[in-house]
Parts: C-alpha cells; structure tokens; sequence
C-alpha cells in the first residue's frame, strides 16, 4: 500500500477517510473486536498509552510486506508496511484509534490549538523532559524539521529543494514556522487548512539532532528558505538519503519501541522497549514484525506458532477460513474496512491518453463479479467501491461509477467502434497500427493476480487484451513513483483528512507529487484547491465532491473496493488493526492473556 500523510501511503499503495466516521465492521470477525478499537486509556480527544502490567516475552507478528525505511516521507518509502512498524517507533501530534478517531497523542503533546483564525495560526505545545532513546531532547526542533523538508520551499545551491518528500500537501500553506521556545512550535498559514491536525503525525517528525549532528549544522532552525543554500541542501541530502534501512546510531526512537535489528533477507525487523519513553511502561518486552506476502502462509505461520499476530490489509478467502477455524486454539479473528482502496491507475503518459481506450476498458470490467470471488469471506457484505475521495456511508458519497463501469462487453466494443477501433483478426481493436493491449501490473499478491485474471477475461469478451505483469518491487524499487506502467493496480492509504488525496490527483507539476499517472485536469485542480482552502465545512465537502466527479468524467481510475483488513492473534488480551497504523498503534499497552 502506498500511504498518505500530508500525502497518502501506498499499500503496496491507499488514500481517504473522514475524521471520526467510526466506520468499523465486525462483519466477518469471530467475536465483537469492534470493543477492541478503543485505547484503554484514551479520554475525550486525549490518547495516552495505558500503564499495563509487565509482559516479558517475544510478540511475532506477520505483515503482508516488508520494513525498508525509517524516513517514510520520500516518495520511494513512502509505504503502509514501513508506517505499520514507525507506528511503534516515531510519535507525532496525531493518534487513530480503531474507530479512526482523531486524537491529540497526549503522551507527548500538550495541545494544538488554533491560536488566530484570520490569518490562520497552529501552536503546538510539547510536553517537558521527552526524550529520543538516545537521551535528546524531543523539541521544537524536530517539528520545524518536519515542515523545512515537507514544505516545498526549501532551495539548494541549484534552485532546486533538497529535501525530496513524497508530498507537500498542508505543508506548504505554512508560510512560517517559528520555534518560540523549546517546547512551542508556531506555524502560520498563508491560507486556512482545515485539515491541520492530519499534519506532523508520527513518521514525519525525525530527530534534528541526528541531522545537525551528522551534516555540522549548528542549528536547523535557521535555515529557512532564505537560509545557506550549501546547509541546505546538505540537509535535504542527509534526509533523503541516509534513513533508509537500518542504522541503529542514528535511528533514535520517541515512541514506545526501538529498531533494534533489521534482516534484510529475512525482511524482519526488531523492536525492544524504549527506555526513555515518557509514557505508559506495559507491552511486550520484543517484537519481531516479519514480512509475509502470501496471506495464506501467514494464516499457517500463525496456525503453526510461528507467529502470534497475523497482521494483513491484503484480504485472501482461503487465508480468512483458516484464521476463522483456529478459535479452538485461542485464536481471535478480526475484519473490518480500512481507510483504503484498491483501484486500477490507467497511465496517461502511454496509449491511455486516448479517453476512448479509458472509457472501454473501464465498461469492460464488472467489480461485482471481482468482489463476489474475492472478498466475501473476509466481509460478506463486500461490494464495489463507486467514488475515489469518499467511502460509503460517509457524508458526500456519490456512486460515479455504477454507470461507468461493468456495462459489459458489448457497451465497451461499441465504445471503440464509435472511435475508430476495428477489431482485427485476433479479435482485438486496433486504431492506427496500435493494437488494444496492454499490461496490468502488481506486486507480488496473489489476491491482485486472481483480480487480474478476472480482467483478462472480461477485457477479452470486449475485444481488448490484458496481461499481467506481477513486479515485487513494484512499489518500492522506483516504478510505480516515476509511472513506470501501463495500469497500476494498487491501494492508496490516508489518514482521515480529504485534502491529503489531493497530492494524487491534481496536476504533477501544480503539487501532485504522488499523481504517477500523469493526469491533468484544471477542473480536478480547482476543486481540489478550493476545498483544501474552504473554510465552511459545507462549501469543503462540496468541492471535493466536484472533484471526485472530474476524476470519474476522466475515466482515469477505477476504484475497485474498499478494502478490508483481516487479523487474528492468541496470547494477547486485545487486538485491533487500526485503518492507517496497523497493529502496533497500542501495542504498548497489550499484556499477556493468562
């Protein structure tokens, strides 16, 4: 999955969700896991990690893949499954619950207040004595770096920023950001953002004085973006570059857990209790997250003992029957949607700039017969997701797409005979020596290969030809982020805050650095400026509704479903996969099931 924070994530790539919308489900889950959601010590619009009883031991926990960066903010980390680990690790402003409930991590901050309305200004109050693992201090310092390397504005000796972040969305309406102590953090807009709280959440605050200390910067503070352009970019270069991996002295923790070991070949990766955290001292004494890319695998490892979470946001049918017959065992089953869809991305940089070829190949695909095989063992009331900004049953969902797709082949053939497509001897269109035919390519899924097949199916019927092209690193070895494809078939993952899609869908070159499929439409653009700017809630939602229809009259993706995660565990009282976190979100405060 791809994530989304300022940005949105890939789940191997996501986006979407509102603020507070409770959307759990324990439709398919072997007891009421819906009472799990909550931290046990959570409060009004306070989280802090409850102090449990000690739990000494080993916790394994299975994810669908593996670990890669400590900076997840580049577009090459920028993954649901390194987010799942920092959950632990790195802590922000923001805390989700289960029910996604936007939540001041008060483990950590005091508040974030709106301070000024007209011009917009956000003051964040760090609580006193955090520390980093290694004995820092946690300050001002870390939230300005936060907004120097996400803000745009940056510039190196060349013009050009240093700090290549996988979005700047929200960011970059922070004209100034002003430490005015250590433990008070000012930032003020050039435009409201209603959406402030989705900013400076855990993975995007890294430690400024392992930056300082390793590039000689004597105080990050003062660059900037009319700062020294050499200090600047040595910067932007340290953060881009050098937290990838594992490098244990310079990868100090603020939250509950620290990285203490990293296999890459085995892609597990080592998590130990943090001694200088600040909070509740509870959850297990180690946990080792290992990655498993086929679900079904996972369901045995964690049959076998191998593993005591079965952590995936890759739903399998055979996989959910397994977990779902372990209950004599101890084991807890758990499902419910996530703030993530899949969808197919048709690129416009190749034969898909032809809106004709878009418009059949989306008429051709029926993602009700896609959901029926696939996903209703896992949610049984699983069906076709119709918008790309909006989730059903949230305020502002339209069905955009039941008209659009799944018309059948005969609707999509007449399409490209309408266009000038002729269906050659082998039974596929072509126009112009360029036949119907194309690639959809994947990680490596075996749910994502089995939606595929269907497709060829479907496309073949209407006279259009589809391979599949499955790529491990598909997501995170540089093809999906420079539009290495012809359609990507992914996820996009977001915090609840709509304006965070907006990276993905306006114009590359007006601010959509996580657009990889080379769309462009003034009317998205528009839209999408307008909401993220509204400061009425009603004014908002109906501009990310223009939007999400623009991007439905395009023809540009397909949102295929809603998906939803499946988990299960034994030798833990409570377990709960958080929407955008995973796992780990409240793995501080798990004990031990006697």
């Amino acid at each position: 999955m791809s994530l989304v924070a300022g940005a949105s994530l890939l789940l191997s790539a996501c986006s979407g969700g509102d603020s507070g919308s409770g959307n759990t489900d324990q439709n398919g889950s072997s007891t009421d896991v819906k009472a799990m959601a909550v931290g046990k010590a959570e409060t009004g619009d306070l989280f802090k990690l409850a102090d449990t009883k000690p739990y000494d031991g080993t916790v394994t926990i299975g994810i669908d893949d593996g670990y890669s960066g400590y900076n997840n903010q580049t577009p090459d980390t920028n993954s649901s499954y390194n987010n799942y680990v920092l959950a632990a690790v790195l802590s922000g402003t923001l805390k989700l619950d289960g029910n996604n409930k936007v939540l001041l991590n008060n483990d950590i901050f005091e508040s974030w207040d709106i301070t000024q309305k007209d011009p917009q200004q956000v003051t964040y109050k760090i609580k006193p004595n955090i520390k980093w693992s290694d004995g820092q201090p946690y300050d001002c310092k870390d939230m300005y770096l936060a907004w120097l390397s996400q803000s745009g504005f940056a510039k190196g000796p060349d013009g050009k920023n240093p700090f290549n972040s996988a979005s700047t969305t929200g960011y970059s309406l922070i004209k100034q950001a002003t430490c005015k102590d250590a433990l008070t953090f000012v930032t003020d807009y050039s435009e409201p953002y209603l959406d402030y709280k989705g900013l400076f959440n855990a993975p995007a605050i890294m430690p400024a004085h392992i930056l300082e200390s390793k590039t000689g910067i004597a105080d990050i503070t003062k660059l900037a973006p009319t700062g020294d352009p050499a200090q600047i970019k040595a910067a932007g270069d340290f953060w881009t570059n050098e937290w990838k991996g594992f490098k244990a002295d310079i990868m100090p923790a603020s939250g509950p857990y620290k990285l203490t070991a990293f296999d890459a070949n085995q892609k597990a990766v080592t998590l130990e209790k943090n001694p200088m955290w600040a909070g509740g001292k509870g959850g297990p004494s180690k946990i080792v997250v290992k990655a498993m890319e086929d679900t079904k695998a996972m369901a045995t490892a964690l049959q076998n003992g191998e593993i005591d979470v079965a952590a995936s946001t890759q739903p399998d049918a055979t996989a959910a029957q397994t977990m779902k017959g372990l209950a004599a065992q101890g084991v807890v089953y758990g499902s419910a949607p996530q703030l993530t869809y899949e969808h197919l991305d048709l690129n416009f940089k190749r034969m898909f700039a032809d809106k004709d070829l878009r418009k059949a190949f989306i008429e051709s695909i029926n993602r009700k017969e896609i959901t029926d095989k696939l996903l209703k063992e896992v949610q049984a009331d699983a069906e076709p997701l119709n918008s790309v900004v909006f989730f059903q049953g949230e305020e502002g969902y339209t069905d955009l797409y039941s008209s659009k797709a799944g018309l059948g082949a005969d609707a999509a053939a007449k399409t490209l005979t309408d266009a000038g497509w002729a269906k050659g001897a082998d039974g596929i269109f072509a126009k112009g020596g360029q036949r119907a035919s194309f690639k959809i390519t994947h990680n490596q899924n075996a749910r994502r290969s089995q939606t595929v097949e269907i497709i060829i199916s479907q496309a073949k019927a209407a006279g259009i030809e589809v391979k599949d092209e499955t790529d491990a690193n598909f997501l995170k070895g540089g093809r999906v982020s420079t539009g290495d494809y012809d359609v990507a078939l992914f996820g996009w993952s977001a915090q609840p805050f709509k304006a965070e899609s907006r990276s993905i869908y306006i114009c590359p070159d007006k601010g959509g650095e996580q657009n990889y499929q080379a769309l462009c439409d003034p009317k998205i653009d528009d839209a999408y400026n307008a909401a993220v700017k509204a400061t009425d809630e009603q004014v908002k939602l109906q501009k990310y509704q223009e939007a999400d229809k623009a991007i439905a009259d395009d023809y540009a993706t397909l949102p295929l479903f809603q998906t939803p995660s499946m988990w299960a565990f034994k030798g833990i009282d409570r377990v709960y996969m958080q929407s955008y976190d995973g796992v780990l979100w409240n793995a501080g405060e798990w004990e031990q099931k006697k």
